[in-house]
């Protein structure tokens, strides 16, 4: 029999919050953190505006000369992963440290570090390049200082599948609880890729929605004025745990994990297939993983990134696998409300559908002012939506072709 996967911990680091349930009325009330950008100067540049996180501060979280030595998008981790681990109520120091570990997905890691000592060593020479900056940019360095600040010696890894990168995370971690190799982990994704490279690189490549004029509309999953994504920062972290370790210690539970599914489309490095088939696989895989059938589940937390062809190929996914029972399910992609959020979009994404199964309400998807003929599903259109949710679906899928989808549901 397999072990039973619950989740008793979430903290978040993003652009409209940093604690979880401020995060979350402000999601269901649909306000934006997108605007201006302020991380650094934009003059030049073909896209003003994303999701930076603006107040912000490692203050209580991170010695100023430690937090010099971590990258920000570590820093980001290390503050969502300590909320995370407060929340949860969990000692650390009373469990047995080789049964907790940690896996953390992140796109890209120290993007920040790689300009920064490019920078130096074109213009102040190789002698000038930081002795911290391999430990800073490694995409490793989020779980490994994780696991540091709690002493934890179990399972410890980094997963990089692009924008797929936390839910695979949390995929793995799941199944290292359920085959019995660590009774807690932490895990869900990082990402701090808002920056002079990140953004230029994918203004150029055509990915990223160009209405400077109107930076909080500019992210419309499913809408038929999509221009594309809205590149975004920040972190979801969750701690998992056993079900009968959890309910020993008295832990708060808002949902089990039920199943994980992963596939990759084989076909292009940045486009998915075109009918979402790929899409559709891990979706299943996740379902028949968790027992579930597609008239079970309620709600889906979509990727929606607000991209012409992957909202496109999501909607042909949810009807390949729901059938008859697509225009049944509600579903909503946050990333309107936040934009983009790369590797770490699934973790905050995964902490949403969770919310949502405790609220029985469905998250809107703002922006959603002329539906696209090809987008023909239920998107929760502006306005959240109370209803029955006690199966949620979140998907997450990511350049190079991976795929991802995690399925949660209310303890039963």
């Amino acid at each position: 029999m397999r072990r039973r996967v619950v989740v008793t911990g979430l903290g978040a680091v993003t652009s409209i919050s940093c604690q979880v349930e401020d995060l979350w009325q402000k999601v269901l009330a649909g306000q934006s953190g997108v605007h201006e950008l302020t991380v650094f100067d934009t003059q030049g540049f073909k896209v003003h505006f994303g999701g930076d996180i603006t107040d912000w501060s490692t203050d209580g979280y991170l010695p100023a000369k430690e937090a010099k030595r971590v990258d920000r998008f570590a820093q980001f981790a290390l503050v969502a992963g300590t909320d995370a681990v407060a929340n949860c109520g969990i000692d650390f120091e009373s469990e047995d440290p080789f049964r907790c570990g940690v896996i953390l997905g992140s796109g890209v890691g120290g993007l920040n570090e790689i300009e920064t000592q490019v920078g130096r060593l074109l213009t102040k020479g190789p002698d000038k390049v930081s002795a911290f900056t391999i430990p800073k940019l490694m995409v490793n360095a989020a779980s490994g200082h994780i696991s540091i600040r709690y002493g934890l010696k179990g399972p410890n890894a980094a997963v990089a599948t692009a924008c797929a990168s936390a839910t695979n995370a949390i995929g793995d971690a799941f199944k290292v609880i359920q085959h019995d190799e660590a009774d807690v982990m932490v895990t869900g994704g990082t990402e701090a890729a808002v920056t002079p490279m990140g953004i230029s690189a994918f203004a150029n490549m055509r990915a990223l929605s160009e209405r400077n004029d109107d930076p909080q509309r500019a992210s419309r999953p499913f809408d038929a004025d999509r221009d594309g994504f809205v590149l975004s920062e920040g972190a979801g972290i969750l701690v998992i745990e056993e079900l009968e370790h959890a309910q020993r210690r008295g832990a708060t539970i808002y949902g089990e994990l039920l199943g994980y599914g992963a596939s990759g489309d084989g076909g292009h490095i940045t486009q998915p297939n075109e009918d979402g088939r790929s899409a559709a696989q891990a979706m299943s895989r996740a379902l028949s993983d968790a027992e579930v059938d597609p008239a079970e589940v309620d709600y889906i937390n979509a990727h929606g990134t607000s991209t012409p062809l992957g909202d496109v190929a999501e909607t042909a996914a949810i009807k390949s696998v729901f059938g008859e029972f697509a225009s049944a399910v509600s579903i909503s992609s946050t990333k309107s409300q936040l934009g983009h959020l790369l590797g770490a979009s699934g973790g905050v994404e995964l902490i949403f559908a969770l919310l949502a199964l405790r609220d029985q309400v469905v998250p809107p998807t703002i922006n959603l002012e002329t539906p696209d003929p090809r987008c023909d599903l239920d998107y929760t259109p502006n306005t959240p939506r109370e209803r029955k949710v006690k199966v949620a679906m979140s998907n997450s899928f990511g350049f190079g072709g991976h795929n991802g989808t995690v399925v949660v549901g209310s303890l039963r």
